[in-house]
């Protein structure tokens, strides 16, 4: 099968729409009294211009939350110094901040086993200039993607991992997300458990795509489960890897309506679609920094 290809006039529009720079500042703090202002208040001094600015108060937890999307063109502070010029605002709100910069394009390694729908998929939207970041590489446990690697020009890396070499094959995995400096992961259908150890390294730096609205029906054949249940829907969900088994912070969930008329093929079309869907979705909100994380909780602005 063909896989489509964008004209480079088109992606290359596509990409130079997206290729803004603004500076984004994520904050969680204890939620107190003016801690809107006092941050607004310091990216007007500073001739910051604001151009988005989201926020949530989580009454549970007692935390606030926010992201702060300003134009850093006249900006009277050198973003490297941004710190030493914001930390009395942050020691006062006791906050936990970090400042991003959009023109920044983080490197992404993407993981596959056999299925490629949501590789494909990931591919043909970064291609667009939709996902705003670099593939240096896929990992894969088999060497059944490589065509679909070399249509895209990016390099490909098979690894096998059995129970017995699981630990080296991590090693090996480690070695080469330090060689291609990689500042997140994500699994598209990578048919392989992480150890706690590997997960470990990178905290809310994997993301995983799961086939069912979680918690729904687990272990193989989901798709035949859910037939032989009758469900009326079935979905997907997207989230951070943690060591509890599919339990990470979730980003991005989605379900279509099913009925009696449709048989396992179709249930199964119709979850690979949701699968694509909510993980480019998951991934493009971790790329555009829009996603923060308290608890096993996040709030995508």
């Amino acid at each position: 099968m063909a896989i489509p290809k964008l004209p480079r006039t088109v992606s290359g529009a596509l990409r130079s729409l997206r290729t803004k720079n603004s500076a984004i500042l994520l904050i969680v703090c204890p939620d107190r009294k003016g801690a809107i202002a006092s941050i607004t208040d310091f990216v007007y001094r500073h001739n910051g211009n604001i151009l988005h600015a989201d926020e949530h108060a989580d009454e549970e937890s007692g935390l606030f939350l926010m992201r702060v999307e300003f134009d850093p063109k006249d900006f009277d502070i050198d973003l490297a110094d941004f710190g030493k010029h914001f930390s009395p605002v942050a020691e006062q709100f006791e906050m936990k901040w970090r400042l991003a910069q959009s023109s920044h394009r983080p490197r992404m390694i993407v993981f596959v086993s056999k299925y490629n729908h949501c590789l494909i998929d990931l591919l043909y939207r970064h291609q667009s200039g939709e996902l705003v970041c670099d593939i240096p590489l896929i990992i894969s446990n088999h060497a059944d993607n490589h065509p679909v690697a070399d249509f895209y020009k990016i390099p490909y890396a098979v690894i096998s991992v059995t129970e017995e070499n699981k630990l080296q094959a991590e090693g090996k995995i480690q070695s080469l997300i330090n060689e291609h400096r990689a500042d997140f992961m994500v699994l598209a259908r990578y048919m392989q458990i992480l150890s706690d150890e590997f997960v470990n390294r990178y905290p809310r730096r994997i993301i995983n795509i799961h086939h069912s609205f979680l918690p729904a029906f687990v272990g193989a054949r989901p798709y035949h489960q859910s037939f032989a249940r009758g469900v009326k829907l079935i979905g997907a969900t997207s989230h951070y890897v943690t060591q509890v088994l599919d339990d990470g912070p979730i980003i991005e969930q989605d379900v279509v309506r099913v009925s009696h008329r449709d048989t396992v093929e179709d249930l199964t079309r119709k979850g690979r679609d949701l699968e694509k869907v909510v993980l480019s979705r998951a991934v493009r909100w971790h790329v555009e920094n829009r996603v923060l994380v308290y608890g096993n909780k996040t709030v995508v602005f």
